[in-house]
């Protein structure tokens, strides 16, 4: 015959722990089932922190006042898990689960739970639903009064990248030797920057009032890494909100729009050897636009998915010249192949 066993119990509906004990699995249910006055019939024990079912063997090695949570009929349980879903599953919880956070956050010591009590406040304390300036004015601290708006604030921040490459395109020019070539080259830089200027320098990226195709997050205003230059997607599911808060909009400072093909190593000089030979008239100019300054070679990853070494990722030379001057070129070429035979 074993002693009494002193052990927690709760129900699947109720946070409240009571205290009960029993010789054996089958006194400690009938103990509990009067207690929360469910049926003895079809109940069961598990353990709170992983779900496992406790059995009358199990039960005999538990130590005491472990926490079990009373199953009655179908009802299951996933261990901790099954807790905070059901509380991140209703809003009535949240401003509990703010402060509850808030207060063991200042005791913990373990860098792990610090690392998901912080997380789980800055997910908690979400304002994306508010956009302007009057609705949530913590979010535009540091941010100039001309932006009214949250959509407004991050289309202009996207448009400033996007014209910091295109200054550093245009300086690439201080290293043209030839009075031609240079001139061509400031001839490209001129058409870039109008194409640009009519996309409104693709600001649109960050703006999550945009349409889907033009926008690189959800309307909410989440975004996800889209993984390092040599991968199809992020390993580590990188997401964030900038709109959420202030904490969330500078961290998201550090997120890249990073050239797969890279911009000065690959296609700035690519252009200038295109343009050894050809006028920017023929020079195919929305294809260089396009690796450049569109999301058709831009990546946008989290700092960690950003890989600052050589990508060794090359331009496609069919596409960096028309096809009338290839044409023309060829057509030029077979006459004198043709006098050379006979």
């Amino acid at each position: 015959m074993f002693g009494i066993k002193p052990v927690k119990v709760r129900s699947l509906s109720g946070n409240t722990k009571y205290g009960v004990a029993g010789r054996d699995l089958k006194e400690l249910l009938q103990k509990s089932c009067r207690l929360f006055q469910l049926p003895v019939s079809g109940a069961q024990f598990c353990l709170y922190d992983d779900g496992t079912t406790v059995t009358q063997e199990f039960f005999q090695t538990l130590p005491e006042n472990t926490e079990l949570v009373l199953l009655s009929g179908e009802q299951t349980w996933a261990g901790v898990f099954s807790d905070v879903s059901q509380l991140l599953n209703t809003d009535r919880h949240a401003e509990g689960l703010i402060q509850a956070a808030k207060q063991l956050l200042g005791g913990e010591k373990s860098f792990k739970r610090r690392k998901i009590l912080t997380d789980l406040l800055q997910n908690l304390e979400d304002r994306s639903e508010l956009e302007s300036r009057e609705e949530d004015q913590d979010w535009f601290s540091g941010v100039d009064s001309r932006f009214k708006t949250k959509s407004a604030y991050m289309k202009y921040n996207c448009a400033s990248r996007i014209r910091s490459y295109l200054k550093e395109v245009d300086l690439a020019t201080k290293s043209i030797n030839k009075a031609r070539v240079r001139e061509e080259y400031s001839r490209s830089c001129k058409f870039l920057a109008e194409r640009l200027k009519g996309d409104s320098y693709n600001g649109s990226y960050f703006d999550r009032t945009a349409e889907e195709p033009h926008r690189l997050c959800t309307q909410q205003g989440w975004f996800t890494c889209q993984g390092s230059f040599d991968q199809k997607t992020c390993q580590q599911l990188h997401s964030i909100n900038p709109y959420s808060s202030r904490e969330s909009r500078i961290i998201f400072s550090t997120w890249n729009l990073d050239h797969r093909i890279e911009k000065k190593r690959t296609v700035i000089p690519m252009l200038l050897e295109v343009l050894e030979t050809h006028k920017s008239s023929a020079v195919n100019l929305n294809y260089f636009y396009q690796l450049l300054f569109t999301t058709q070679n831009l990546k946008l990853v989290h700092i960690v998915c950003h890989k600052k070494g050589g990508h060794n990722l090359s331009c496609d030379t069919s596409m960096a010249v028309k096809a009338s001057s290839h044409a023309r070129k060829r057509k030029k070429e077979v006459p004198a192949k043709k006098r050379r035979v006979l």
